[in-house]
C-alpha cells in the first residue's frame, strides 16, 4: 500500500512539472520588452538630438543608401532596459526593424543608450568586411564616447554617420549573376540552323509532303505526264488516263 502510494505521489508530480514546463514554455515573451519602431534614418526615441544635427544626419545616409544601396540607422533610446548590454538591445533592434537590403545583409546601426550611457553597432553580414573592429573601434574612441561623456549627441553621432559611411560605400550592391551553361549560345546558333536548313529542304521536296501517291513517287504535274491535258484528257475529256492508285 505504501509503495502504490509512493508511486501514485510521483506521477503527480511528474503530470505538475510537466504542466508548468508546458505553461512556462509558452507564456514566454517574444520581446524582453516592447521595442521602439523605427522612425525613420534618425530615429531619436530619446529626444537628445536637435533638429539640425538630424537633418544633417538623415542627408548622410541617404546619400550612403544612394550611392551603394547600404542603409544605414542612427537610434537613441532613453534605456536598454532590461537588456544587459547595448550590443543585446542593438541586435534585436536590427533584427525586428529588418534593416538592409535582402535578408539585412547591407545594414548599418548605430545605437546609444542615454541612461547606461552606453553605445553599439549592429551589421549585416556583408557590412563585417568593410566596417571592420579597428574601424568600430576607432569612430567610438573618436565620436561616439566623448558625444556621451559631454552629451553633445547631434554633433557626435553626425561625425559618427560620417566617419562609418565612408567605408561602407566599398560595400555597393551587385545583382545576382543569371548562370550561364558554357557554349550555350553556340548550341542554340547550331540548332538554329539545322531547323532552318531542314525546313527548306523538306519545302523544296513535294514528295515528302504531297497527301497523292503519284506525288510521292516523283510523278510531278508537268513532267512527261501529258500536262494537264495528258494521260487525263484534257478537262473536256474526262479522266482517260490512269484514275488513283
Amino acid at each position: 500500500m505504501e509503495r502504490q502510494t509512493g508511486f501514485a505521489v510521483l506521477s503527480l508530480s511528474l503530470v505538475l512539472w510537466a504542466g508548468d514546463a508546458q505553461a512556462s514554455f509558452y507564456d514566454r515573451p517574444k520581446e524582453r520588452v516592447p521595442l521602439p519602431s523605427p522612425i525613420g534614418y534618425v530615429s531619436d526615441h530619446a529626444q537628445v538630438v536637435e533638429q539640425a544635427w538630424k537633418e544633417r544626419i538623415r542627408s548622410v545616409c541617404i546619400d550612403l543608401e544612394k550611392k551603394s544601396g547600404v542603409e544605414m540607422v542612427i537610434v537613441t533610446v532613453p534605456s536598454i532596459k532590461p537588456y544587459p548590454s547595448a550590443t543585446a538591445y542593438a541586435d534585436a533592434l536590427y533584427e525586428k526593424w529588418q534593416i538592409g537590403s535582402t535578408q539585412q545583409d547591407h545594414g548599418l546601426m548605430v545605437l546609444v543608450a542615454v541612461e547606461e550611457r552606453q553605445a553599439a553597432m549592429a551589421l549585416g553580414r556583408q557590412m563585417f568586411p568593410v566596417i571592420t573592429p579597428t574601424i568600430r573601434s576607432e569612430v567610438s574612441r573618436l565620436y561616439l564616447q566623448p558625444a556621451i561623456e559631454r552629451r553633445q549627441f547631434g554633433e557626435g553621432l553626425y561625425r559618427t554617420a560620417v566617419a562609418l559611411a565612408t567605408p561602407a560605400q566599398e560595400a555597393r550592391l551587385t545583382p545576382p549573376t543569371r548562370t550561364r551553361i558554357k557554349g550555350l549560345g553556340l548550341w542554340i546558333t547550331l540548332g538554329t540552323t539545322i531547323a532552318v536548313v531542314s525546313f527548306f529542304w523538306w519545302i523544296s521536296r513535294p514528295d515528302l509532303r504531297h497527301p497523292y501517291r503519284r506525288i510521292q513517287k516523283g510523278e510531278y504535274w508537268g513532267t512527261g505526264q501529258g500536262g494537264f491535258g495528258g494521260n487525263w484528257g484534257g478537262f473536256g475529256g474526262g479522266t482517260s488516263g490512269e484514275g488513283y492508285r
